[in-house]
């Protein structure tokens, strides 16, 4: 029986928890006995109400939205724009009698409980808590764009330009972000700043219900009706306040403008400031490519190279004085535009990039805490100055995110009551006023004096050598002449082959230091020493994730450098990176151990009985250059608290995956536990041999078949491993096996239709088109699933078990040789892919000079030999995935 009284004692405000439970009762008697009976949500959302009055009304309002967050609470990603707006479609579904622009208002409002529960409970950096705030707008701008589209199409017929050959097409719109939303860093509370920008001139087709408009016409009314969707105030308030005050020509400027006159306007009649306003934008909605053609035609207008040092900064100084005119408060210390402030910190970030972005383009970031790392590495700002803008950035969101979130109100306001205060600093996990009142101080003073630092004086401008190659240059001064003429045109060499070498050198250019320290590495495997070393100095948990994202990318980048020069073949590089991958699984626990006992005070969070279960590359042993971690999670059946395992896999997730300044490690993946989304984040020993031997599908069958222990409690990892390995096998036995080949097919069949949406025309995809990589693991799985074919350790990869299906007769003698040929062919080409092009499974047909270098690496004499022999091994690879499944039926 939950302790309400302990729970409510320990919040920040106590009283209104009680009272927002007291009402519960009083109007959602049988919500108030079902939350009581789940003791973790019970707390999630007694602390939710106790920061946040408005999410208080929220709830007692809404009562299904106390099961939607249990449903919810323990997810710890950032969810993307596309994962939003599928929640927002099936959000529709379900309130399909609402007005559209309170459906939107009411998503919004039900979406930043969830987020805020994160930021409270400190499970998200704050550049997460704004990339997703950020993200969720976008979602709303996005789905309101097609409503609104669709509505005026009927009445207009679509809008239509000419093309260069005098072929008619649709016209298409961009809505540009600006400011915090532009940045990604945009509040619970925030404005959002827009530019609507249509792609060319024309008029509309005419097939509607009216007489026809000009483009410019339509597009007016387009930017009208989707700020009337987004920020009508009638009913339940607005999703958002949009203010299009920044647009070209301001108030009186039309609401839409074509992409050529709004370049024409940047690059000719704009003022300095709405340049540099310019520093933070984005597509948030609509068509992307036209955001790009804008921003590449205005960037050297905004950057420019004929500016100099002193009259960049001076731009940026009347901005801040004119704000500074605009605003007034005596009521209390205003936290965005008050001394010390986080537009202070804003505008030295943009101050210098206008300085110095004409000459170095990397510096020209829109996201400010990325900005100020980039500029520290740059010299720019000296490392204690670096530091003290960073952690007062986010000390003063965290702090502007609790005054938002109390009301839902745009305030910046820290009051000069000092009760308020109080409570302030309570929510903000201060035990003592005077500590609250210190750290305020501290941030605030320290932002000020890098402020005057750098608008002070212009003689103490910051100067520095800002070319590209300044730490290549640093790197050789430290280890010395010799070292680095040896390793120096290897690092230039994979610099040319890979943009990921040459990515992690442009953003961190000492990390060269790793591959000159070590000239003479040739693969090194002890990666669970050096992390731990490198965490175990450390005191927070952001200086742990700091240190093992640091660590991490310096082995991620030796690996990278000896691939790029083939002092690596793909076996050892593909190892090396799962060892890797285990090494940071292990150092994630630790750290997941210790927080969890500091943070949740867990006694026996030292003794977390907790195995880390992989599946897919992982699994297999084959984890590659950005390769998710698929994972189960699984705890002792005498697990003794089910609330610690559920923080514990919170933090370790966010551990591994969660994105900071120092960058991320891997994109993990809970997807595949039992249960989906709709499970828990992880699940005990004998719950999952429940599922696997009674509710499991055969698809999840056929991806069960590559469980592996990879981490945690070696002796239960290996004993699951070895029990749902026999369950799977076991029930497959029992099987018919033409409902097994059938079933394979189907589930085969479904991920090819469902990338094929998302193909371009003449795109050949390497893993899920027909002939792909998935042809042959669906072929493996099967095969292993229908003659008993269990994993070990020498025949878990995909190529070992090719193999041993041969040598057992599963395969015949053609087969064996198509899938065997075509498995190595498709698994060099995927490696290079991920080291050339990055993150894809799409050939890049349109890139010769990328082509060119995965056709020398996989040692052919042209682009087109290599596709060639791609298409054959493609054909071949087909025949034999649909000869196996047909011979079985």
């Amino acid at each position: 029986m939950i302790n309400a009284d302990s729970i409510i004692d320990e919040l920040p405000d106590p009283e209104s928890a009680r009272r927002f439970l007291a009402r519960l009762i009083e109007i959602h008697p049988a919500a108030a006995q079902k939350l009581e009976r789940k003791n973790a949500l019970f707390s999630d959302v007694l602390t939710l109400v106790a920061f946040s009055p408005l999410i208080a009304a929220t709830l007692l309002q809404n009562p299904e939205y106390l099961w939607w967050l249990d449903r919810k609470r323990g997810e710890n990603v950032v969810r993307n724009k596309d994962e939003l707006l599928e929640s927002l479609a099936r959000f529709s579904l379900t309130n399909s009698q609402l007005d559209p622009h309170v459906l939107l208002a009411r998503f919004r409002r039900r979406e930043l409980m969830r987020i805020f529960l994160r930021d409270i409970r400190r499970l998200a950096t704050i550049a997460e808590i704004t990339e997703e705030i950020s993200n969720l707008a976008d979602a709303v701008l996005e789905n309101a764009l097609r409503i609104a589209s669709q509505d005026l199409d009927n009445r207009y017929g679509s809008p239509l330009e000419s093309d260069d050959k005098g072929r008619m097409r649709r016209s298409e719109l961009c809505i540009v972000s600006l400011g915090k939303l532009g940045s990604r860093e945009l509040n619970y509370s925030s404005d959002i700043d827009l530019l609507f920008i249509y792609s060319a001139e024309g008029k509309t087709s005419g097939s509607g219900t009216r007489d026809p408009l000009t483009n410019r016409e339509y597009f007016i009314k387009l930017a009208e009706a989707v700020v009337k969707l987004v920020g009508d105030r009638s009913g339940e308030g607005a999703a958002y306040r949009v203010d299009l005050r920044l647009r070209p020509h301001g108030r009186v400027g039309p609401l839409a403008m074509s992409l050529a006159d709004t370049v024409r306007y940047y690059k000719g009649e704009a003022a300095p400031w709405e340049r540099q306003v310019l520093i933070r934008s984005r597509s948030s909605a609509g068509a992307q490519i036209l955001f790009k053609r804008f921003a590449s035609a205005v960037e050297n207008s905004v950057f420019s190279t004929n500016d100099t040092i002193e009259s960049a900064l001076a731009n940026v100084r009347r901005s801040k004085q004119l704000i500074d005119l605009e605003k007034a408060t005596s009521k209390g210390l205003d936290v965005k535009l008050g001394r010390g402030g986080i537009r202070e910190i804003e505008f030295v970030a943009q101050a210098l990039q206008l300085a110095y972005g004409g000459q170095d383009k990397w510096l020209r970031s829109p996201h400010t805490l990325i900005s100020l790392d980039r500029l520290a590495d740059r010299k720019l700002l000296s490392d204690r100055e670096y530091t003290e803008l960073a952690e007062a950035y986010a000390f003063l969101r965290r702090l502007e995110h609790v005054l938002q979130m109390e009301h839902g109100l745009q305030t910046h306001l820290l009051p000069n009551d000092p009760e308020k205060r109080r409570l302030i600093g309570a929510r903000l996990d201060f035990a003592e006023p005077t500590g609250f009142e210190e750290a305020v101080e501290h941030h605030t003073e320290n932002v000020n004096r890098v402020f005057r630092r750098v608008f002070g004086d212009g003689d103490k401008s910051p100067m520095a050598d800002s070319s590209g190659d300044a730490g290549l240059q640093t790197a050789v001064s430290e280890v010395g002449l010799e070292a680095a003429t040896a390793c120096l045109p290897e690092i230039d060499f994979a610099k040319d082959v890979s943009p990921r070498v040459a990515e992690m050198i442009a953003a961190r250019p000492a990390i060269v230091n790793s591959v000159l320290f070590n000239a003479d590495r040739s693969g090194d495997g002890h990666y669970s020493d050096r992390l731990r070393s490198a965490v175990s100095s450390e005191s927070t948990f952001g200086g742990r994730l700091s240190a093992l994202r640091t660590i991490w990318t310096e082995m991620i980048f030796e690996i990278a450098v000896l691939d790029a020069t083939e002092k690596l073949d793909i076996n050892e590089s593909k190892r090396l990176q799962t060892v890797l991958a285990e090494a940071s699984i292990e150092t994630s626990l630790e750290i997941t151990r210790h927080e969890v006992g500091n943070r949740f005070g867990y006694a026996s969070a030292a003794g977390l009985s907790l195995a880390v279960m992989g599946l897919g590359k992982l699994g297999g042993g084959g984890v590659d250059y950005d390769s998710d971690l698929d994972l189960v999670m699984v705890c002792g059946d005498q697990a003794a608290s089910s609330e610690m395992y559920s923080r514990a896999v919170e933090i370790f997730v966010n551990t591994l995956s969660a994105i900071t300044r120092d960058g991320s490690l891997y994109r993990v993946d809970l997807r595949l536990r039992p249960h989906g989304k709709d499970g828990v984040s992880f699940i005990s020993r004998t719950a999952f041999a429940d599922y696997m031997r009674n509710t499991a599908a055969i698809w999840e069958m056929l991806a069960f078949v590559k469980l592996r222990g990879v981490g945690g409690d070696i002796e239960l990892a290996r004993s699951v491993e070895h029990e749902i390995r026999g369950i799977v096998h076991e029930r497959a036995a029992l099987m018919d096996h033409r409902e097994l080949a059938a079933e394979t097919a189907k589930v085969r069949s479904a991920l090819e239709k469902k990338k094929r949406g998302f193909r371009r025309r003449g795109d050949i995809d390497i893993k899920y088109g027909p002939g792909g990589m998935l042809d042959i693991y669906f072929a493996i799985r099967f095969l292993q699933l229908r003659d008993d074919h269990r994993d070990d350790d020498k025949t878990r990869s995909s190529g070992a078990m090719l193999e041993r299906l041969f040598q057992a007769g599963s395969l015949t003698a053609e087969d064996s040789g198509v899938l065997r040929d075509g498995y190595r062919f498709l698994s060099a080409l995927d490696h290079n892919l991920r080291l050339v092009v990055g993150r894809t499974t799409r050939m890049p047909v349109s890139n010769t000079r990328a082509l060119g270098h995965l056709a020398r690496r996989m040692q052919f004499g042209s682009p087109e030999a290599l596709i060639d022999e791609l298409n054959l091994h493609r054909l071949s690879i087909r025949q034999s995935f649909d000869r196996i499944l047909a011979e079985t039926k």
